[in-house]
């Protein structure tokens, strides 16, 4: 005697259900993600002579995570993100996982004469703020310079100073 088996469309949507799970967590689980690494997003802003640079850092401590210093004419700002809990992947059964955690290092080179007294950091609703103060020199205004026509002395085998040599 053959045995039927009733086809169940929701036994088969958990499976699919169930695959597609595996491959999120696979594609986008911890284990690529730490490959991937993390580097906040920065804007570089111009205010007046200040450079800005504002890192989008939320949920850091930034007493404990975050370091800012100025060697040999770059800023260096690093630390790192820490996962709030730890979620284990079968009892918290993570799908996607796109928020970055992690260690970073951003550096930028500092024009001549910028050193630490110059800058300083604010940390605020999840950005921090980098100020490099007197980094741009205020915009030089036109000005006319006046030519000045030579006379050529006679006889004269070097032009002196503000003389020009006869191309003869």
């Amino acid at each position: 005697m053959k045995t039927v088996t009733r086809w169940d469309p929701f036994t088969v949507l958990a499976r699919m259900d169930d695959d597609f799970d595996d491959l999120v967590r696979r594609t986008w689980g911890p284990a690529r993600v730490a490959r991937a690494g993390f580097v906040p997003a920065v804007d570089v802003t111009v205010e007046g002579p200040d450079v800005v640079i504002t890192f989008e850092l939320p949920g850091v401590d930034v007493d404990k995570d975050i370091d800012v210093q100025v060697h040999q004419g770059r800023l260096t700002v690093s630390g790192q993100r820490r996962e709030a809990s730890e979620v284990n992947d079968q009892a918290g059964k993570v799908l996607v996982r796109e928020m970055r955690y992690g260690s970073f290092r951003r550096e930028f080179a500092l024009p001549e004469g910028i050193g630490a007294d110059d800058v300083e950091a604010t940390y605020d609703t999840g950005l921090l703020t980098v100020r490099v103060r007197g980094v741009r020199k205020p915009a030089e205004q036109p000005r006319k310079i006046t030519v000045r026509t030579v006379d050529v002395v006679e006889g004269a085998t070097e032009p002196e100073v503000g003389e020009v040599a006869d191309p003869a």
